[in-house]
């Protein structure tokens, strides 16, 4: 059965079925992939849903096909053969009203991913380049557990960055629940907030907020009122393209947790450090996060085909580490957090009161220099990242002198 522009029409979803049943035992063509529409009764919504079914064309078409929304009967079928004879096109809503689009984006490895965000693969391809990447790249601080923290983390990292001459930008996730304005000294200066550029109320030059000491170095803070449902795909992808064509290096601090804040911010991360402390719990949680760093997030959406792109790249990055516990067997070792869970250490912090005293005056803890064992691990933690090779430090024991085994 041969379709012309004169048998062109609407076609409802049972005769759409039939036309394709009937179609299909006819035809001597590969098989290509189309969606029809199957809905059970009128008044049930939840159990509206597509299915896929088959049809044959010639070889060399190109067929796209939208499925219905569940309100909708009809169906918009797309087929465009190489001799250009069939063409039909029937406007229907999409299954996903926009704004109600949460990681359901649509992602296939044979044809170009739709995003407003560039394809990942420009910036791996680039071999760390600056003068070949068409964006900059975009560096997750996430963990499952609360309070090991990636705040401080992200503040003392985004610092380093920019301290080596690379424009940073670091945005809080943290939507209600902000803090990295404190740690970096900023929190009287907020004006405008993520969310405000997500709505519209101002643009993100007037949202970012410079670092007066640190050249080089930008923040956006989170509202402090909204909540994280405020957060959508497409408006947390429209504010990082236009970051990522600011900055070298855009920094996410994610909130603790799996839900909205967290999974918004490691959606489109390139690369992602996973931060926990020595102990088994915050382990788990960090473990929990790995998998869906390596399952839910674009990258892994777009996959490794004809278009595809490296996976995200994930590091291991080791907080409030104390070598003295370690050695008694009071808190897990190093060697036990990378078998359990399998990523590359990029940085071992070592536990230190000075972390305490800098988030309280507005600083990130790197500012204070090599001399200070944290600040020290941090600058080894930015120069790892950048690629040099640096050993771990602050992970044994420092020896006892004679006196103080004697008298304390």
């Amino acid at each position: 059965m041969t379709m012309t522009s004169h048998h062109i029409k609407t076609m409802t979803p049972p005769l759409f079925s039939r036309f394709l049943r009937y179609s299909s035992l006819r035809s001597p063509y590969p098989r290509a992939i189309i969606a029809s529409a199957s809905s059970t009764t009128a008044g049930s919504a939840d159990h509206h849903h597509a299915f896929f079914s088959t049809h044959t064309f010639p070889p060399g078409s190109r067929t796209r096909y939208i499925a219905p929304h569940r309100h909708s009967p009809t169906v918009m079928m797309a087929s465009i053969t190489s001799s250009s004879i069939m063409k039909q096109q029937i406007n229907c809503r999409s299954l996903l009203p926009k704004q109600n689009r949460n990681f359901a984006t649509s992602s296939s490895s044979s044809s170009p991913h739709p995003f407003v965000l560039s394809h990942p693969s420009e910036v791996d391809h680039s071999g760390g380049d600056e003068t070949t990447k068409s964006r900059g790249r975009i560096i997750c601080i996430t963990s499952g557990k609360g309070g090991v923290g990636k705040t401080t983390s992200a503040a003392s990292f985004a610092t380093g960055l920019a301290q080596r001459g690379h424009t940073t930008c670091v945005v809080d996730f943290d939507i209600g629940l902000r803090n990295l304005d404190i740690h970096l000294g900023v929190e009287r200066r907020v004006i405008f907030d993520f969310v405000h550029v997500l709505s519209g109320e101002c643009t993100l030059s007037q949202a970012l907020i410079s670092d007066r000491k640190v050249k080089g170095l930008s923040m956006l803070a989170a509202s402090q009122t909204r909540d994280k449902e405020a957060l959508t795909i497409e408006g947390v992808e429209s504010v990082l393209d236009q970051l990522t064509e600011m900055f070298d290096y855009v920094v996410l601090d994610s909130p603790a947790g799996i839900e909205s804040g967290a999974r918004h911010a490691m959606y489109f991360c390139d690369d992602a450090i996973v931060v926990t402390n020595p102990e088994l719990s915050s382990c788990r949680d960090a473990d929990k996060m790995i998998g869906f760093v390596s399952s839910r997030s674009r990258r892994a959406e777009i996959g490794e085909g004809k278009y595809g792109c490296r996976a995200v790249s994930q590091t291991l990055l080791i907080t409030r580490y104390d070598p003295v516990r370690a050695e008694a067997e009071e808190s897990l070792a190093i060697t036990d957090m990378k078998d359990l869970l399998g990523l590359p250490v990029i940085g071992v912090i070592p536990e230190s009161k000075d972390v305490l005293t800098c988030t309280n005056i507005g600083k990130p803890i790197i500012s204070l220099g090599e001399e200070n064992p944290a600040a020290g691990a941090y600058m080894d933690m930015v120069d790892r990242y950048l690629g040099e090779e640096k050993e771990l430090r602050f992970t044994m024991p420092e020896p006892v002198s004679f006196f103080k085994r004697i008298f304390g």
